[in-house]
C-alpha cells in the first residue's frame, strides 16, 4: 500500500493546496477503478472512511514536513 501514499504525495506536491489536491484525487479515482480499490483497501486497513482518508493523510502529511522544517530551524537557532 506504500504505492498509493506516494501517489499521494505525488497529488499534494503538484497540486501545492489541500482543495486542488484532494479535488485531483477524486477525479483519478472515479477514472481509475484499480486506484479506487486500492484506495479503498488503504481506508480499510487504516480505520478510516473514503470520504476523509485522503485528507486526513494530507493533513498528517503537511504536519510531518512542519514538524521537520521546525527541527531545522531550531537547530539553526541553536548556533
Amino acid at each position: 500500500m506504500e504505492d498509493i501514499q506516494d501517489y499521494f504525495v505525488h497529488i499534494i506536491e503538484q497540486a501545492h493546496s489541500y482543495d486542488i489536491a484532494e479535488s485531483e484525487f477524486k477525479r483519478a479515482i472515479a477514472e481509475d477503478d484499480s486506484l479506487h480499490m486500492q484506495y479503498r483497501e488503504w481506508c480499510r486497513e487504516r480505520g478510516t472512511t473514503e470520504k476523509h482518508g485522503f485528507m486526513d493523510f494530507c493533513e498528517e502529511y503537511m504536519a510531518d514536513r512542519n514538524e521537520v522544517w521546525e527541527t531545522l530551524n531550531d537547530y539553526d537557532d541553536e548556533e
